[in-house]
């Protein structure tokens, strides 16, 4: 398989679903308006939604800098680091992002920021330690493609409508209890059948979101893999980045479900067998923020440049 058809098929694979993500999100908007017969309550649901992720967006770089206690880098304290960094944001054609260090022996890295100009890349003290230029390389490049990829955007947009579902769904929950619910059709059948189906959707559609949300997070994953590949012309670096980074089976001492979606790799440590002849059970993949690391190297050995 050549790079540019995975990429291609990984960017198709991630609008798809954000395409499916909207579809549902609207779908069940309208079941619950027509529920409460009232859509003014959706609004303020959506524009506190909205509000919340839009300002968790903004900040997001110093928030996660801060959880991670992360530390500048410079030219002067880690210059071949640095200017690995350097040779790569200029092959790729984008500003120069702020640059970190985590003091963790996990190997791993992320990138954050809403926008290139306002980007962040870290990396932990183990991944410096355990890795070569050549799997740095691999691994500055696949961060630095999430920020040309623009993958906190998409990112953003997939946690506001989770949260958007979640606050709707806790809300009518509530309604249910306190007897709030005044469908125009709640003294029908069809009234009753809307609020069963409403019920229904209140306990799983959070759920489903979430796991569209994750597998959206693992498809930009993939790409950011493959884009990654075509910045260094050189897929095995990262694969065999990976490989080393699959032996270290401990946590980050500060891993987070709120951040684990932004790194290279699941900083809990979590299915890191790097056989690529594995197969990750189907309950465990779909419930991960992150591809079986078996199938990401298996498909960087694979890609033809």
């Amino acid at each position: 398989m050549t790079l540019y058809t995975e990429r291609s098929k990984n960017i198709y694979k991630t609008w798809l679903m954000m395409t499916v993500f909207f579809g549902v999100v609207i779908g069940i908007g309208w079941i619950f308006s027509q529920i409460y017969g009232n859509s003014g309550i959706l609004y303020i649901a959506v524009a506190f939604s909205i509000f919340m992720n839009v300002l968790s967006y903004w900040f997001s770089d110093k928030i996660v800098l801060k959880m991670h206690k992360a530390k500048p880098v410079d030219l002067k304290s880690h210059p071949e680091l640095y200017r690995i960094l350097e040779n790569l944001t200029i092959a790729a054609g984008l500003p120069m992002p702020r640059f970190y260090i985590i003091e963790d022996p996990a190997p791993n890295a992320f990138a954050t920021g809403r926008n290139p100009k306002n980007a962040v890349v870290a990396v932990t003290t183990g991944l410096m330690e355990k890795l070569d230029r050549s799997e740095l390389e691999g691994v500055l490049s696949h961060e630095l493609s999430h920020i040309g990829n623009r993958d906190m955007l998409v990112s953003t947009v997939a946690v506001v409508l989770v949260g958007f579902i979640a606050i709707l769904s806790d809300m009518f929950m509530r309604s249910m209890l306190f007897g709030g619910i005044r469908s125009r059709d709640n003294d029908s059948r069809a009234g009753g059948i809307l609020i069963i189906v409403g019920i229904a959707l209140s306990i799983l559609a959070p759920i489903i979101t979430s796991l569209i949300h994750m597998a959206i997070s693992r498809k930009r994953e993939f790409l950011a893999d493959t884009s990654g590949a075509l910045l260094t012309r050189y897929p095995e670096g990262l694969a065999n980045a990976l490989e080393k980074i699959s032996t270290y089976q401990r946590p980050m001492k500060t891993a987070s479900n709120a951040t684990a979606h932004l790194f290279l790799e699941n900083p809990f440590g979590a299915d890191r067998d790097n056989s690529a002849n594995r197969r990750t059970p189907w309950l465990v993949k779909i419930f991960s923020t992150h591809p079986p690391i078996g199938e990401r190297i298996k498909i960087l050995k694979g890609l033809k440049i």
